[in-house]
């Protein structure tokens, strides 16, 4: 099978801050079209360095970013951050359609997208609801919709599950899933989770200490879909092992 064209590639990108600091030095990787591949590593190594970069926030000092399979396409990106940053002035629905509002579709006509992308994360009987209604899972759920009705064909994920708690977060891993299979995306997501990282991906890319680079790749050639059941599965319990060795190599015994 002929592997898809990359949507997104870094090639010798190096990022320094005007403070000083060097965030990246020659970081290189690339994301194929439909492909799911988490960036993993401890706070600061620059992970979320990467997607500022691929999704055109920041200007690499050195190096190139680019997206060859997306010339020209329209919302081409969504970024969904650590925290939810809702209005909390707005419904769910508003929220969700903020984008939509921002491109110049009016609410009336926006509705039915809207409406599919709520069910699509399981808030279609939250519409009216307001964050401060919501469990945290569900302020999160909003955030992905809202990064969704643009109908992006990558979507970045900057550590979006880490303040949940573990039975919200792994149900969120497998509705994340269904979402990337059924949509056809290609996911980069940061993580610092080993057993997030093993569960969700085709590949894990190690970065190494700040500044930061790739300096391991583990594949994860079980299929999908992925259940329960796969956590408690020698392949993934394999993977959890050969990544956390490479976190081990890359930082010394690191948690």
């Amino acid at each position: 099978m002929d592997t898809p064209p990359p949507v997104i590639q870094l090639h010798a990108a190096s990022k320094r801050f005007g403070n000083g600091v060097q965030a990246l030095a020659e970081c290189s990787l690339q994301l194929a079209g439909g492909e799911f591949v988490s960036l993993l590593g401890p706070s600061g190594c620059g992970k979320s360095t990467v997607l500022r970069l691929v999704a055109g926030l920041e200007q690499p000092s050195s190096g190139t970013v680019q997206s060859p399979a997306l010339q020209g396409a329209d919302a081409a990106t969504a970024y969904v951050f650590q925290e939810p940053a809702l209005m909390p002035w707005a419904s769910v629905f508003d929220n969700v359609w903020l984008p939509l509002r921002q491109a110049g579709q009016a609410r009336a006509a926006s509705h039915d997208r809207i409406t599919a992308a709520l069910r699509g994360v399981g808030l279609q009987d939250f519409g009216s609801a307001y964050p401060a209604e919501l469990s945290g899972g569900m302020k999160m759920r909003t955030s992905i919709a809202r990064a969704l009705i643009t109908q992006p064909r990558v979507l970045l994920m900057d550590e979006p599950f880490a303040a949940l708690d573990e039975i919200t977060r792994s149900r969120l891993n497998s509705d994340l899933l269904d979402l990337w299979a059924a949509q056809g995306l290609s996911v980069l997501f940061v993580t610092h989770s080993v057993y997030e990282s093993v569960f969700l991906s085709q590949r894990v890319l190690v970065l190494g200490q700040r500044p930061g680079r790739v300096v391991a790749e583990v594949r994860i050639d079980a299929p999908y879909p992925r259940n329960a059941a796969f956590r408690r599965s020698a392949p993934y319990l394999q993977a959890c092992a050969e990544l956390s060795a490479a976190l081990e190599a890359a930082y010394g015994d690191t948690p």
